[in-house]
């Protein structure tokens, strides 16, 4: 629970140090003496945002820490899972706000995030204010309070576990029949790659490979060619040869008589010889060098296929491979999708028939808290000075939420023979408090905060009402620490701890100061809320009469 509140430099509070105690800690004060300050800086360790405007005028920071004593269990537990250290089952949670509006939180000196004090002040406090009571009016929080009443956690947390997994299974469904035509058209792209190149069975390189064997083939064809027409020339008609041997005939009867031409004559017949000897040798050649038509063929064929879809796809043979491989792996990638699409399809049915069951189970579960809600709340509204009033739960099936099928609206009747109609329609200021206040006191011993804050729930009420606000308080004041801000001396004789809130002018400025005060100083604060100002010798024996009633020893 809140154990203390430091205060430095906040708005008209120059310092202060304010005790709590477990029961019912009422503040009281004169309009405008700084009790809205107090909430204010509450809120502002809870991680509430703030402003520059709430530092003292003339200050470098405002400085606002909490002590909280005496942690239970779960708060424990929410402590160890944020990490936060804890001795002696306390903690101190520190907010400091620079006047240039930068503001710097600390849980026992280590420095933390205003989102992290919020979540750690959603298990430490409860603050109703006078705008909380807008809850009443929106219908839409009905269900939340049915729920904190009393509705089964474990129905609910089975319910929206099944309705989140069918929301996923239906998102996920949803994306991959949106991408459906997209994966047609992917896929016929791909399936025209797996054609174009799959029944090529390429290798890597094997382009340069096929080059290297076409070129040496269509060389060997060539060289083929060339010799049979050299040994044509050597050895064919009007060959080389047989013109030597003419030129040999010619001059050979000329031989003897002339060495010169005898030396001719034999280099003739030497080249005659060589002539044969190469045209020889040339078709032994030529019988050698291997040339296969078919394959000469099938190399130009494949090179040219295989060319094209190079120039097609715009990249060389190990490319090609790679885009066949990938394409091969995304197209089975599609496959497996459309037998996902099939799956979740089975599953969102299975799933929607599980959440439509729980949803049955969960509004089943309302109506009968329901009931019990309304007849709860009532009572205490006819304790709380609301003997006429009728308040119902109009409970009717609606469409499936994460919420469950449920529509939730509290209905009032104030007054006897009045058919209930909407909160928002109906209900004042004063009772829209009382109404809150009943809420509250319903549903108090169902949560584990330990701490209830009203901020002038007194609003609109006077007289008996006022009276019976404060027994209430008292009596919430048994179960939880509870602090409340009041005009009322009907509520503030009810305290067991009584801090009064007074503005005080010391050195030509005005400063809020916070007294705990005594049985004597609390019967002068009753005697001045009745009374005001310098109240009579009968206003403080009355105020005297009504603590010593309530008075709790």
């Amino acid at each position: 629970m809140l154990r203390e509140i430091y205060i430095k430099n906040l708005a008209v509070i120059k310092e202060a140090t304010i005790p709590l105690t477990d029961n019912l800690n009422i503040f009281t004060g004169e309009t405008g003496a700084g009790k809205s300050i107090l909430i204010n800086g509450i809120n502002a360790v809870l991680g509430q945002r703030v402003t520059k405007d709430i530092v003292r005028t003339g200050c470098d920071k405002a400085v606002i820490t909490a002590l909280f004593t005496e942690l239970s269990e779960n708060i424990l537990e929410k402590l160890d899972e944020l990490g936060i250290s804890h001795e002696n089952e306390e903690i101190t949670v520190t907010r400091e706000i620079n006047a240039d509006g930068r503001s710097v939180a600390r849980i026992n000196q280590r420095t933390a995030s205003a989102s992290l004090l919020r979540e750690i002040g959603n298990v430490l406090i409860n603050i109703h204010g006078q705008h909380d009571n807008q809850i009443l009016l929106d219908s839409e929080k009905h269900m939340q309070i049915l729920d904190d009443f009393g509705t089964d956690v474990t129905v609910i947390e089975n319910y929206r576990n099944t309705f989140r997994e069918l929301q996923q299974t239906a998102k996920k469904l949803n994306e991959l029949k949106k991408s459906e035509h997209l994966r047609i058209e992917r896929s016929q792209y791909l399936n025209g790659i797996i054609d174009d190149i799959g029944e090529l069975e390429l290798d890597e390189n094997e382009d340069v490979t096929l080059e290297k064997e076409y070129e040496t083939a269509k060389n060997s064809e060539k060289a083929i060619i060339a010799i049979k027409r050299a040994v044509m020339s050597l050895s064919g008609e009007n060959n080389a040869n047989d013109m030597i041997m003419s030129a040999e005939n010619d001059i050979s009867r000329y031989t003897e008589n002339s060495d010169e031409l005898n030396r001719l004559y034999e280099r003739l017949s030497a080249v005659e010889i060589e002539l044969a000897d190469i045209s020889s040798e040339l078709e032994s050649l030529a019988d050698k060098i291997e040339l296969d038509g078919q394959r000469l063929e099938y190399l130009g064929t494949r090179l040219n296929t295989i060319n094209k879809l190079k120039r097609k796809y715009n990249t060389d043979c190990s490319g090609l491979v790679k885009l066949y491989n990938d394409a091969c792996s995304e197209v089975m990638k599609f496959d497996s999708s459309s037998s996902e699409i099939s799956e979740l399809n089975e599953k969102k049915e299975h799933l929607l028939h599980i959440v439509t069951e729980r949803a049955k189970e969960l509004f089943d579960c309302r109506e009968e808290v329901g009931k019990r809600f309304a007849e709860r709340v009532t009572h205490e509204l006819e304790f709380l000075n609301m003997p006429d009033v009728v308040i119902s739960v109009r409970h009717e099936k609606g469409k499936l939420t994460v919420n469950g099928m449920d529509s939730v609206e509290f209905l009032i009747s104030a007054n006897k023979g009045e058919t209930p109609k909407p909160i928002s329609k109906i209900a004042s200021g004063g009772e829209l408090s009382r109404i809150m206040l009943a809420l509250k006191s319903v549903i108090a011993g169902r949560d584990s905060i330990p701490t209830m804050i009203f901020d002038e729930i007194d609003t609109g009420v006077s007289g008996k009402a006022a009276q019976k606000i404060g027994i209430k308080l008292h009596e919430t004041g048994r179960v939880r620490q509870v602090i409340c801000v009041t005009h009322l001396s009907q509520i503030a004789v009810m305290a067991d701890n009584h801090l009064l809130i007074e503005k005080k002018t010391i050195a030509e400025r005005n400063e809020t100061h916070v007294t705990q005060l005594d049985f004597d100083g609390r019967v002068a604060e009753i005697a001045r809320i009745m009374g005001g100002e310098n109240p009579s010798r009968l206003m403080l024996d009355t105020a005297r009469e009504e603590l010593e009633k309530y008075r709790t020893e």
